[in-house]
């Protein structure tokens, strides 16, 4: 059974799980490449943060060959919802409700989001 994350990511390492997430299991060369797409970023430090996450339990590292391949540990909704209860908890004293209403309040939000919002409530409602 896969050891449970241990933790919340810092903003760094939230970028090498993004990559994981959207490219699946990979060497410390192929993460190092996507995140140079958006921001220059030493290789070394690259590496010296997945073994932390490694540490950490945000990655796994597949030993097996010269080349490690690391993949995240959790599932991206499972790390976002543990990073929502976390902001949920510090920043608006466990209210699921100030929290909803303070991301509605800061970002404007496009028809087509509001109509997906719309339709989360109202299944919340019906499964009630």
């Amino acid at each position: 059974m896969p050891r449970q994350p241990s933790g919340r990511p810092t903003d760094s390492e939230l970028a090498i799980l993004r990559v994981l997430w959207q490219h699946g299991p990979s060497t410390v060369r192929a993460v190092y490449d996507q995140l140079q797409l958006a921001k220059p970023t030493g290789y070394t430090t690259v590496l010296k943060i997945l073994q932390i996450m490694f540490a950490k339990r945000l990655v796994t590292r597949d030993e097996s060959s010269q080349t490690h391949i690391y993949a995240a540990a959790a599932a991206e909704k499972q790390t976002q919802r543990l990073l929502l209860k976390d902001l949920a908890d510090r920043a608006f004293g466990g209210s699921a409700r100030r929290l909803i209403l303070g991301a509605l309040s800061v970002k404007k939000i496009s028809p087509a989001e509001l109509a997906e919002i719309r339709a989360l409530l109202s299944k919340l409602e019906d499964d009630e």
